[in-house]
Order: structure tokens, then sequence, then C-alpha cells
């Protein structure tokens, strides 16, 4: 069992900064795989990062590329979104996701919501213009 909680999300300007955290409680953390998707109102979950359990690879949606980092402490069992450079188009609900199943690199699998199989219960993140 994996059990996950974001903070770290507010209200920003357009142009401004914010670290997002997923704490994450269980054994399972330091193999699994992890995601971050967002949802906008009206709008289905959009995929915006992924690492793998070693930290060792990222992956990132074209939106995001270059503004996003996602990184992760296994020792704190936590995984982070540094997000830079923030637009009015990145308000949503930040959500992070683990996938416990065997420790595998797929990002074309990992784009999908349906591959994660732990979900923590979001924090708002609204840009201002």
């Amino acid at each position: 069992q994996v059990q996950l909680v974001e903070s770290g999300g507010g209200l920003v300007q357009a142009g401004g900064s914010l670290r997002l955290s997923c704490a994450a409680s269980g054994r399972l953390f330091s193999t699994a795989t992890m995601g971050w998707f967002r949802q906008a109102p009206g709008k289905e979950h959009e995929f915006v990062a992924v690492i793998s359990w070693s930290g060792g690879w990222t992956y990132y949606a074209d939106s995001v590329k270059g503004r996003f980092t996602i990184s992760r402490d296994n020792a704190k069992n936590t995984v982070y979104l540094q997000m830079n450079s923030l637009k009015p188009e990145d308000t949503a609900v930040y959500y992070c996701a683990a996938d416990t199943g065997a420790p595998s690199w797929a990002p074309s699998r990992h784009k999908s919501k349906d591959t994660y199989n732990y979900w923590g219960q979001g924090t708002q993140v609204t840009v201002s213009s």
C-alpha cells in the first residue's frame, strides 16, 4: 500500500514559481515510478511529468518541458515538482501518482493515468495573469 499526500499548491502570478511536494508512506515508494498529472476544470487528466524509481530518468509533457522539473528523494519518500515561469494555462489541480508494479521505464506507458495504481488527493495551483 502507498498513501500519497500533495502539498505546495497556491495562488501565484504569471511568471512565478511554485514547488509541489508529494509525501508517500509505505515501503513500495522506493521502487515506484512516480508521475504528476493535472486536471483543469472541465478537462481530462493531463500528464505532466514522470520520474523513474531511481530518479535517473525523467520525461515531460511538451507543454511544461523546460519550465518544470521533477525530482525525488527516496530517503524522504518524497517526489517534487518544481514549476517555474508559470502561465495561466497551468492552472489546475495537480496530482501525484505511483506505479508500484515491477520497476520499468516506459514513458509511452507512464503518460497514461491508467498505468498508476495509487493517487494523491490533489493540490490546487492557480496562476493569475
